[in-house]
């Protein structure tokens, strides 16, 4: 990934941050709404699953600079997520929420230049949980 695509999802990310209870909120409504059938994936309490996720996208956000520290957990993400029930098609609505929510956190920051680096991002972390998720399991 290029540095300037990085800067913008690290920045774009920083300005989510005071706001990340209700990012959260916001994207499990709009993951639902896109499709209700992905609702009996989470079994448990939503705000504690959203407080997962603001942790594991900032986890993320913060290792796009080592490369070498954050596939090795996207690929554990990626198996376990396999686990739970999570099939191929899904990243795709996962991606479609996540940019709708960032649109709707950022307002006017959300601009065509972050929402492609975002874009850009998702892809290939999806790409490598979705592979690691396909791997056959090591002894």
């Amino acid at each position: 990934m290029q540095t300037d695509t990085i800067a913008l999802v690290q920045d774009s990310w920083k300005q989510v941050l005071p706001i990340a209870p209700q990012a959260a909120e916001l994207f499990y409504q709009n993951l639902f709404a896109a499709d209700p059938s992905l609702r009996i994936l989470f079994k448990g309490d939503m705000q504690a699953q959203g407080e997962k996720l603001m942790q594991m996208i900032s986890a993320a956000v913060n290792k796009l600079n080592d490369l070498d520290a954050l596939v090795p957990v996207l690929q554990g993400l990626g198996k376990r997520h396999g686990d739970y029930g999570v099939r191929d098609e899904h990243y795709g609505t996962v991606g479609t929420a996540l940019l709708k929510t960032l649109g709707q956190g950022l307002g006017p920051a959300f601009t065509l230049e972050v929402k492609a680096a975002w874009t850009q991002v998702y892809g290939v972390m999806a790409d490598v949980m979705q592979a690691a998720a396909k791997a056959p399991a090591t002894a």
